[in-house]
């Protein structure tokens, strides 16, 4: 059976969409468009929580060894990207297509498998076929084209690859998912933070129109608030799981989002669009069962 562990991956589900939502929801309802502003507050509030946690008992972190440490930065660096960028893309795309794009990423990882490995099946090399079939031809399928937003999710795209080779690539394992989380939120706050006044967000945010309406402050928390939870039962789910079962939970959760997502939030979709997005659904399916059965 797939999905296996019902409470953990359902409040995973959960967690999952309404992070998406509440991020869309600052980011294009209210149109909070700061990014180094709304991310940094988003990592600050995970790290602030995290190191809680950690005081408390309540998680194990044990950051010992500082050449580890310095070693995992490059991946920091990576996931900086991956926030910012995503942030950036999903300000001027639909759930449904920003999720398209970003399942491409796996091309990189399988490509990373296929080509440096030598460890990638005909079937995955199928279902990744899919995805980037999907994602190429939903820019050219899509009635609400935005340059700008498909360059942050293609941005996005090769920080989340990169980000998963490293990953395997990386050679020390005494540092857990929580370790690597909470070096990736420090280093996330520090850098974000300095970016800010550059960026010109520091200032600009100054006059966004809902500044100190309760909706913006409520969201704001919440949306901290959901992320540091989603990683909380992502880290969960994936140690408690197989990695074909913690596939499924996480296909579930994107299709669960995609689908309910028009209802709350405009979109504009012919059928090629629907095609793309189908499409790519069928290769991740198809990646999850890869995984699930060892293929």
């Amino acid at each position: 059976m797939y999905l296996k562990r019902p409470a953990g991956g359902l409040a995973f589900c959960l967690f999952y969409l309404a992070s998406c939502f509440t991020n869309k929801y600052v980011l294009s309802v209210l149109k909070f468009t700061y990014p180094t502003l709304f991310q940094g507050w988003q990592t600050l509030v995970g790290g602030l929580l995290l190191h809680v946690s950690w005081k408390l008992g309540w998680v194990e972190i044990n950051l010992c060894s500082r050449s580890e440490i310095l070693s995992w930065l490059p991946a920091s660096v990576l996931f900086v990207g991956i926030i910012y960028a995503g942030s950036r893309a999903l300000s001027r795309l639909p759930i449904p297509v920003f999720l398209t794009v970003h399942n491409a990423a796996e091309v990189i990882t399988c490509g990373f498998q296929k080509f440096v490995q030598k460890e990638t099946s005909h079937l995955k090399v199928c279902s990744v076929l899919f995805l980037l079939v999907a994602a190429v031809c939903l820019p050219l399928c899509d009635t609400q084209f935005d340059p700008n937003g498909y360059l942050w999710a293609l941005i996005h795209l090769i920080c989340v690859g990169a980000y998963k080779v490293f990953r395997k690539l990386w050679k020390p394992s005494s540092l857990s998912d929580l370790d690597q989380q909470y070096i990736n939120y420090v280093f996330s706050v520090v850098l974000l933070a300095s970016a800010s006044h550059p960026a010109g967000d520091l200032f600009s945010a100054l006059d966004f129109p809902f500044l100190y309406f309760y909706r913006f402050h409520s969201s704001c928390c919440a949306s901290g608030l959901l992320g540091f939870l989603l990683m909380l039962h992502t880290v969960k789910l994936k140690s408690s799981t197989t990695s074909g079962q913690y596939a499924a939970w996480i296909f579930l959760a994107k299709v669960i989002t995609a689908s309910l997502s028009p209802l709350f939030f405009a979109m504009t979709a012919n059928v090629l669009t629907i095609s793309c997005l189908v499409i790519s659904g069928v290769g991740e399916a198809l990646l999850v069962y890869a995984e699930r059965t060892g293929t």
